[in-house]
């Protein structure tokens, strides 16, 4: 025998109930950004978008550029900018940074001083001078803190820019020249063999991934590498990180600990798994001190697969 029990429910009593279950449901609505404490943290005026968003720029119209003997108006791709989004009860950040060659050191050392990502370091033009860059940056936080952050990583170039007016044609210090180089002390140091090539040590290390369910590796270019010219005493490395999107900050933080200079950060293959990211670098100094610094980029890595 099949009994059945009906349940009377009162009808405001049910109604409550449904609004509450439909509340419990629907994600919680994201708090509205100010864009007066954003603009007061990052120093410039900030401005509400249609969409939440609150967007702050500066129009890079410090430094002539031409493109392809063409004077560039600022408007015309030469502004940098942040984006703040709400993300519960903090925000987070996206933005471009015009950079010239000279300014990159210190804008990057000024993201991650501010708890910043760089995500990407790459160029827009051909035949542009001076030579032009964009470092990308992004981030999760206190919205005043990260307007706070773009603040550093401005005023940091901007710092540059006063002392030099004028972007710099190089790094400083003297040039290295083929000389005597231990390629065996630079291997051990680094902790892989080292390749001689005219005079230049290679280190390379290969790493696989997967792409369209082939097994891809090191010969289709999934390498990091170091090339060591020049001598004991002077040597330049230059050369090429692979990495996972959480390795990028640890090993771009240990180069540049290292006073090795980040040239470029971006993508080398589309559709890989696990995505990777490539970093081109470039030292100069003593060839022990230069693989001690790419060392410490490996450690950085290594710990990090660790968790």
């Amino acid at each position: 025998m099949t009994m059945t029990f009906a349940v009377r429910c009162v009808r405001p009593l049910c109604t409550m109930v449904l609004m509450l279950i439909l509340a419990a449901a629907l994600p919680a609505a994201a708090a509205t950004l100010d864009p007066a404490s954003i603009g007061k943290a990052a120093g410039t005026e900030a401005k509400a978008q249609p969409d939440g968003v609150v967007k702050i720029g500066w129009s890079r119209s410090d430094v002539p550029v031409t493109v392809d003997g063409m004077r560039l108006s600022p408007a015309a791709g030469l502004g940098s900018w942040a984006a703040f989004a709400a993300m519960g009860n903090q925000a987070m950040v996206m933005g471009d940074t015009v950079v010239f060659q000279d300014e990159v050191d210190a804008a990057m050392d000024a993201a991650f001083a501010h708890g910043l990502q760089v995500t990407g370091l790459h160029n827009h033009f051909f035949y542009d001078q001076p030579k032009v860059y964009f470092m990308h940056i992004g981030g999760d936080g206190s919205p005043t803190q990260l307007a706070a952050g773009v603040k550093a990583v401005w005023d940091a170039i901007k710092a540059v820019r006063a002392v030099h007016p004028q972007p710099a044609d190089g790094f400083g210090g003297p040039t290295p020249s083929p000389g005597a180089m231990n390629a065996g002390a630079v291997a051990k140091i680094v902790g892989h063999p080292a390749q001689v090539t005219d005079g230049v040590a290679k280190v390379t290390i290969g790493t696989e991934g997967q792409m369209r369910g082939q097994v891809v590796g090191a010969s289709m270019g999934l390498t990091t590498w170091a090339a060591f010219s020049g001598s004991d005493e002077l040597a330049a490395v230059d050369g090429d990180f692979i990495m996972r999107a959480a390795e990028v900050r640890p090993v771009l933080q240990a180069l540049r600990k290292a006073g090795v200079h980040v040239v470029a950060l971006h993508n080398h293959m589309m559709g890989e798994e696990p995505g990777f990211y490539f970093t081109h670098f470039w030292g100069k100094g003593k060839a022990a001190d230069l693989a001690r610094g790419f060392r410490a980029a490996l450690d950085a890595q290594a710990a990090l697969d660790k968790y």
